[in-house]
């Protein structure tokens, strides 16, 4: 197991892994004290009998520069394997502006493949690599130097077995005919704006009970100022204030500081000072908001007009056709997208891409009276009518 903690040495292992048709990668942070990840180890490896071929990168040695893994990164002849990349691409992406490619993540894969949705790495570890995992390192602080052997050990083993999970699911999506599903699938996590957060849009992740406008408007604002400061001083949104807190600001609607200590929520830290600023300043806006610009919450799914009967019958389809297909049945739909097919929207995930092709199309069949569902056994088949 090497340890890189030079640009030079990072080159070579990069000069390398570029002559070889896919690397995996993995990385090591902490998130719990700042907004953006805190990188603190990058594994890699790529398949070689005749040499090194794992390696951990030390992204917290001074005067390591990480372009020659960008290289790699963008070097399109090469597969950069990661397993649930979200996190891992984000990072890559706030630093350096690109998303590695071509990528193909093995969670993604296995749900195509039939193993369950959102399967965890150390599942596939012991399905398809036969191995185990010691979990003792995992939640360990990974900023902390030197790395202990046992750290070394979980982290280096992150790649190597993601190695054998990668060619074995990349076969079977040859032999499928399903790496056109996993391209779908990935369009999410090709998308820069996937690890881009607007500040704009940060009161649409905050839970409230009214759909009030001028509350709603309030709710904006504030979500707005907390994301923007947030961003700016790369702490954590908690650490300016916290939901509970920003849902009894919009409600109570404070005026001074001395309104803001009268608080039961409320960090004494945002009391007074910038945060206090900002806040106040926030409530304002909010206020001030015309009714016709307030926010208005998404109650598109409560207005639909769901056909009971006929959500029930396109169950027992995606059942069905999830057990022929051997996939999850919420990779396919969810029951979100059952009721509103059966409201007749068709705008719906499930009716386009793969998705459609295993199931969309009989779904709207059976909604048109086409066809009918009827039992063969212990099977459900479809009936052209």
């Amino acid at each position: 197991m090497k340890t890189i903690t030079t640009t030079e040495a990072l080159a070579a292992f990069c000069e390398e892994a570029a002559k070889r048709p896919y690397v995996t990668v993995d990385t090591e942070f902490l998130r719990e004290r700042t907004y953006y990840s805190k990188l603190c180890l990058i594994q890699m490896a790529y398949q070689d009998d005749l040499g090194e071929d794992a390696v951990l990168v030390d992204p917290l040695v001074e005067g390591l520069s990480l372009e020659p893994m960008y290289d790699l990164f963008r070097n399109t002849t090469v597969v950069k394997v990661f397993h649930a990349a979200r996190q891992d691409l984000e990072i890559f992406f706030v630093d350096a502006g690109f998303i590695p490619t071509p990528l193909f993540d093995t969670q993604v894969a296995a749900m195509v493949c039939g193993y369950g949705e959102q399967v965890g790495y150390e599942t596939l570890v012991r399905k398809i690599a036969n191995a185990s995992l010691d979990k003792s390192s995992r939640f360990t602080d990974w900023s902390r130097r030197p790395l202990t052997d046992a750290q070394m050990k979980y982290a280096v083993a992150d790649v190597t077995h993601l190695r054998d999970i990668y060619e074995v699911l990349s076969k079977r999506l040859a032999k499928s005919g399903r790496a056109r599903w996993v391209s779908e699938e990935m369009a999410v996590l090709n998308d820069p704006q996937t690890y881009v957060s607007h500040p704009d849009d940060a009161w649409k992740r905050v839970k409230t009970r009214t759909s009030s406008g001028r509350f709603l408007a309030i709710v904006r604002e504030l979500a707005r100022f907390r994301e923007g400061y947030a961003q700016s001083r790369n702490i954590p949104r908690s650490r300016v204030f916290k939901d509970d807190a920003l849902v009894e600001l919009a409600s109570t609607k404070p005026e001074s500081e001395k309104d803001l200590n009268r608080s039961r929520l409320l960090l004494r830290e945002a009391r007074k000072g910038e945060i206090a600023d900002g806040i106040l300043t926030a409530i304002k806006t909010g206020l001030a908001v015309k009714p016709e610009d307030a926010p208005k919450p998404d109650q598109t799914r409560e207005k639909l007009q769901v056909n009971p009967a006929l959500a029930d019958l396109l169950r027992v389809l995606l059942k069905a056709k999830a057990e022929t297909e051997g996939v999850a049945q919420k990779l396919i739909a969810t029951s979100a997208d059952l009721d509103a097919i059966a409201a007749g929207e068709r705008d719906v995930k499930a009716l386009t891409g793969w998705r459609r092709e295993v199931f969309g199309e009989e779904a709207l069949e059976l909604c048109a009276g086409k066809i009918a569902l009827a039992t063969k056994g212990n099977d459900v088949i479809t009936i052209k009518l």
